[in-house]
């Protein structure tokens, strides 16, 4: 990460140092992982939680078509 005038350069993206994005994919899989280490967590101990199971896949297809969405995002603008 580079520091430019204010600005964190992160790739191609560049981010106000202040302003957090919440609805950025970025943001959106770093929030996605942090879930899903809580409920891997959460399943160790009560094995038979089938719910949260459930729900911990449901997260897992979420980061995964995000992190796919990201790639393609970030292979077009190296493109152009």
């Amino acid at each position: 990460m580079k520091k430019k005038g204010g600005r964190k350069i992160f790739g191609f993206m560049v981010k106000e140092e202040k302003e957090e994005n919440w609805g950025s994919v970025e943001f959106q899989v770093f929030s996605f992982t942090n879930k899903i280490r809580r409920l891997a967590s959460h399943l160790e101990l009560h094995k038979k939680d089938f719910s949260s199971e459930r729900g911990l896949r449901r997260l897992l297809g979420k980061r995964q078509r995000l992190l796919a969405y990201l790639a393609r995002k970030i292979e077009y603008v190296i493109r152009n």
